[in-house]
């Protein structure tokens, strides 16, 4: 499954091509003119939702509240902050997993987070549907 992406001003660029390349559709806000506007939160998640795109960002904290808010949307992909261009590639990897495991991603939020593998000093990515409301 291909999906419709949205990503907010501060999204790395390196995930986004990365996700380009395994074939999803993203829309940046710099592509859809809308990037160092200073433009709420909230529109810009409305704006993703009316283009039927799957917000993909690194503001955890005022996504998860317009999602337990119950602001509609089309889902929300949070990520985290990126070590290094290991880190991009993996959690572009993750993402694209995630959305193939999940044909339905409408009003759904996803959390992509490191993990410590035990006994291991490498760490992975991960993903994890939130779900308290």
């Amino acid at each position: 499954m291909i999906a419709r992406l949205y990503s907010n001003e501060n999204f790395p660029l390196d995930i986004v091509n990365k996700l380009r390349c395994l074939g999803h559709d993203v829309l940046t806000s710099y592509d859809a003119g809308q990037a160092n506007q200073g433009i709420p939160d909230d529109d810009v998640l409305r704006f993703a939702h009316r283009q039927e795109r799957v917000m993909i960002t690194l503001n955890r904290k005022d996504f998860i509240e317009l999602h337990k808010c119950g602001q509609e949307h089309s889902g929300i992909i949070l990520c985290k902050e990126c070590q290094g261009n290991f880190d991009y590639e993996q959690q572009a990897f993750k993402i694209h997993e995630l959305i193939l495991e999940n044909s339905k991603l409408k009003s759904r939020l996803f959390r992509v987070k490191k993990s410590n593998v035990k006994g291991c000093n490498t760490q992975i990515f991960i993903y994890k549907e939130v779900t308290h409301a």
